[in-house]
């Protein structure tokens, strides 16, 4: 049977008389007759009660499939699995989060797949479903959007003067109360201007807690004010984190609408992004346009650029890497450093700075930063896009940024000259590591090691005061093959930063960090401990010297020294025999080539 244009993939599974059952299968869940004709469209939702991440993207789902319908298109919604990084940080759970996402990938890719779908949209909330979705997108090249669900809006803790001194209040979504539909909220909390006098929380709030905590510096009454009102509802979380870091990379990457990344989960406009985004796809169907004509080597240059100038997650290297092996591009960790020579970090936004998503929501989101970025030649505008228009012409009628604003900085008063993610060499690194170095923690630490197997003994020493100004902590056996799954370190690097040691402490891991970590941190040491790595071979009281300038990470032993531990290095047995922390262990490649699952890594 001939594919039918519009339909090359349903018209096979629902086309003719042999394929009567199909078609009795499908009026069960509400085909009709008309509707055999109609482009089969994906909703890819990842709705959980897992987390506040994902909480409301049920009823996003349900917005993407009613803009398919109504654009000509037949929709089919589906679920796949989202994990919790914010609460199975510091814990063995975490070993699953990276794995996660291959997870999600292979999920979506095994439901469009059988079924037949000429399309699909995504919609992600928590971090790994953002690249996990777009590995999928680009590995399947059908057309498809991603849709971001959104970030959450701060919570913020109050404290009123009573007789008995100043007691903590909870005060939810910037002093508005959280509805039992949490999606029909009044447009004041659209753009996150709804506030109560007080300070704002996040989920990092709470991290740092509990290292002020161990400290002394808060009560058990203060801890707990903080861990009931950091997060208000539904949402990823609120700074410059891994989500909203991937979300903005998706954006410039084009494989978002225009605003998809900078938006309220709770808001009209987020809504409206999911309709637009189903019948997008119907369009790109009708264009002939797929992910791989959008997803080329200038788009992922131009993902680069956004997420260094919004001073983003260390994790955009390890996703970027992976989405870019799935599309066959060539992408290598020397790119950000090619790149981040010439564009700087603008953003002054949480972790290391200042403001939360939700208030550069209110400005207008990145798109204003994007226009800037492209005026100055710093952005290729002649990408494609998902809108089927090029990346300038998306942008050619963006208004600039209100005056008075400081969230995003001029270029010519930049928060740092070029790029915070360090991609570092040396005889501690020769495949490479990754930092995330602001400038305000300084650009050069050397320190002698304190050496960990594993995350959980570096956060005891750090709570009970065994890591000291001076160190460098040395977190080890962590990466994708020996954790396995490369957790993330934001409950040390809180820690360090609760107890004060932000400025005194560094810290080196074969894992990686959160995007809410911020000091003197380099992850993704390669290659990993677990092969035999040098990280593997460092000792206590071995002089480190992390260089930011240089971009070099030296541990400062002899060559013959070196060479000794290594002929004296034995492997260590698998943690997990079975399952799928042990099939991720076996199939994992380094994270200097973005961790990726795929037995042929030739492109």
């Amino acid at each position: 049977m001939k594919k039918n244009s519009l339909r090359p993939y349903s018209s096979v599974l629902v086309d003719g008389p042999e394929r009567a059952a199909a078609r009795a299968m499908l009026y069960p869940v509400g085909f009709t007759e008309a509707d055999f004709k109609k482009p089969i469209i994906g909703i890819a939702s990842t709705w959980s009660n897992v987390t506040p991440c994902n909480m409301h993207i049920d009823k996003l789902a349900l917005e993407a499939e009613q803009g398919t319908n109504a654009a000509g298109g037949k929709a089919i919604v589906f679920n796949t699995i989202t994990i919790s990084d914010g609460i199975s940080m510091g814990s063995e759970g975490m070993k699953y989060s990276l794995v996660s996402r291959e997870v999600i990938a292979d999920s979506i890719e095994t439901v469009v797949g059988c079924g037949g779908m000429d399309g699909y949209v995504a919609i992600g909330g928590c971090d790994k479903n953002m690249p996990g979705a777009m590995i999928c997108i680009a590995r399947m090249n059908r057309p498809a959007v991603f849709v971001y669900g959104g970030t959450i809006l701060p919570g913020c803790l109050t404290s009123e003067r009573s007789a008995d001194g100043p007691r903590p209040q909870h005060v939810e979504s910037g002093g508005a109360s959280v509805s039992s539909n949490p999606l029909s909220q009044s447009d004041a909390l659209r753009a996150g201007t709804a506030r109560a006098p007080g300070r704002e929380l996040d989920v990092v709030s709470v991290f740092e807690a509990i290292g002020q905590h161990a400290a002394g510096k808060i009560s058990d009454e203060e801890l707990h004010a903080v861990e009931s009102c950091a997060i208000p509802g539904p949402g990823s979380c609120g700074g410059m984190y891994t989500a909203n870091t991937m979300a903005s990379a998706i954006e410039a990457l084009g494989m978002s609408l225009p605003n998809s990344s900078a938006q309220n989960a709770i808001s009209p406009a987020k809504l409206d992004d999911c309709r637009r985004a189903g019948a997008a796809v119907v369009n790109m169907l009708k264009q002939g346009i797929k992910p791989l004509d959008i997803l080329t080597r200038k788009a992922f240059e131009n993902a680069i650029t956004v997420v260094i100038a919004l001073g983003g997650s260390t994790n955009a290297v390890l996703h970027l890497l992976a989405i870019a092996h799935a599309a066959k591009v060539k992408l290598t960790i020397d790119d950000f450093t090619r790149i981040g020579k010439r564009v700087p970090v603008l953003a002054d936004l949480k972790p290391s700075g200042k403001f939360s998503m939700s208030a550069l929501v209110a400005i207008g989101g990145i798109r204003p930063l994007m226009k800037t970025l492209l005026d100055t030649g710093l952005l290729h505008g002649d990408c494609l896009t998902v809108t089927g228009e090029t990346m300038a012409e998306t942008l050619a009628n963006v208004k600039p940024y209100p005056q008075g604003q400081t969230i995003i900085r001029p270029l010519d008063q930049p928060i740092k000259k070029d790029s915070h993610l360090v991609i570092f060499y040396g005889n501690l690194a020769p495949e490479g590591a990754v930092g995330k170095i602001s400038g305000k923690e300084g650009l050069r630490f050397e320190g002698k090691a304190i050496v960990f197997e594993g995350e959980e003994k570096a956060l005891k020493a750090i709570l009970n005061g065994t890591v000291k100004a001076g160190h460098i902590i040395v977190i080890r056996s962590e990466g994708p093959q020996g954790g396995p799954g490369m957790r993330e370190m934001l409950s040390p690097t809180s820690a360090i930063m609760g107890k004060g040691l932000g400025k005194t402490v560094a810290l080196i891991t074969d894992g990686r960090f959160s995007g809410g970590s911020h000091g003197f941190v380099v992850g993704h040491v390669t290659p990993e401990a677990y092969v035999g790595g040098p990280i593997a071979l460092v000792k206590n009281g071995d002089p480190i010297i992390i260089d930011a300038e240089k971009r070099a990470m030296t541990l400062g032993i002899s060559a013959a020294e070196l060479k000794k531990r290594q002929k004296a290095w034995k492997k260590p047995a698998p943690r997990y025999p079975r399952g799928v922390l042990a099939k991720y262990a076996h199939t994992v490649t380094s994270a200097s080539l973005g961790a990726v699952t795929d037995a042929d890594l030739k492109l």
